[in-house]
């Protein structure tokens, strides 16, 4: 099988929120973005080349709304499965993210007040359920999903046969996308300590490079310095009693 390409599709702005094409033998969309964002996405995969119904897979990394907020569009509009984590059912089924939003510093407590985040969305029920590692090769592509739990309980990566690491909110650049290549925390997370956990274990497999949803592509050897610096930090807070972490929901 041809080695997996990554394309950045821009949803909002050019870098400020991403969905991903994923080109092998078959594409696949990684991410559905805002809510009535579904036929964007798909002029974009057309302008590549691609017939949005030749797409064999759609991924949703995780249950924000900026992530999966028009899943069930791009279901109709391309006529493929979409995969989720089996752990964000709740949001996936209700169309609304677990709430309070819980934020990782100023940028998310400023955002958190943006009405956008609190709308519903139109729900779907995942057609492949995630609830570990799992090949993408059946779906044409070489890649394997991986569970990076900790920005919300279901959030998941893909890593490709070439060591690209499409990442979903596991880690962003600096103020929501806007300062290019500098690593730093999405606006929000459930439980930082176990995104950071997440993180760490992706980079001990030696990814070439990270694809976010809010920014440009990271190097690895960045984000493993950013990495040490907010494992010293969150210590420091957690030994303080100042870090909050959201207890999972069951499913609905």
């Amino acid at each position: 099988m041809s080695p997996t390409k990554v394309v950045p599709i821009p949803v909002m702005g050019r870098h400020h929120i991403n969905a991903y094409l994923l080109l092998g033998r078959r594409p696949v969309i990684v991410d559905a973005g805002t809510p009535g964002s579904g036929r964007r996405i798909c002029e974009q995969v057309a302008a590549h080349g691609v017939d949005p119904a030749d797409v064999a897979l759609i991924v949703v990394t995780h249950g924000h709304i900026d992530h999966f907020g028009s899943a069930a569009e791009l279901h109709r509009l391309t006529g493929a499965p979409v995969a989720g984590h089996i752990a964000d059912l709740v949001p996936f089924r209700t169309g609304r993210v677990r709430e309070p939003y819980l934020p990782t510093g100023p940028m998310g407590r400023l955002m958190a007040r943006n009405k956008e985040l609190h709308v519903q969305a139109e729900p779907f029920e995942p057609d492949v359920p995630v609830t570990g590692e799992t090949d993408l090769e059946e779906y044409g592509i070489s890649a394997r999903i991986m569970p990076t739990p900790g920005h919300t309980a279901g959030s998941v990566s893909v890593l490709t046969d070439r060591g690209d690491l499409v990442a979903g909110d596991l880690i962003a650049n600096s103020f929501f996308g806007l300062v290019r290549g500098r690593p730093a925390n999405p606006p929000f997370h459930d439980d930082p300590l176990r995104n950071l956990a997440s993180l760490r274990e992706m980079l001990a497999l030696n990814p070439t490079r990270l694809h976010v949803g809010h920014g440009t592509p990271l190097a690895p050897e960045r984000v493993r310095r950013w990495a040490s610096r907010e494992h010293r930090r969150l210590s420091r807070l957690e030994a303080a009693g100042r870090i909050r972490a959201r207890a999972e929901d069951e499913t609905v």
